[in-house]
């Protein structure tokens, strides 16, 4: 599957199918999140979170791409990613773009 944060594909010709989106809330555990209160007293990189939306993004663009296949999409265009806070200590994070296939 294409992935493309562009409207287009260069060079091929397409037929819009749909929007297609993947969410995922995902929460971080216990220890991880004292761990991050206790850094943001000396600064820096806070791992734990940075892991847990890297993950999150990866199973909403599974989830994404699992929909596109479904519509029979060769591509997904016009990529974008959201994040929010849902509840103290877990994220939701949505991709979403648009499903096309090749002319």
């Amino acid at each position: 599957m294409l992935l493309l944060n562009i409207d287009h594909v260069p060079g091929r010709e397409i037929e819009a199918l749909g929007i297609v989106k993947g969410t995922v809330v995902q929460s971080k555990n216990f220890g991880k999140d004292f761990m991050a209160g206790m850094k943001t007293l000396v600064g820096g990189e806070i791992k734990g979170y940075t892991e847990m939306l890297v993950e999150a993004r990866q199973i909403a663009t599974k989830r994404m791409v699992d929909e596109a296949e479904a519509m029979n999409a060769d591509a997904i265009v016009n990529i974008r990613f959201g994040s929010s806070a849902v509840m103290q200590g877990a994220a939701e994070i949505i991709a979403y773009g648009t499903a096309v296939k090749f002319r």
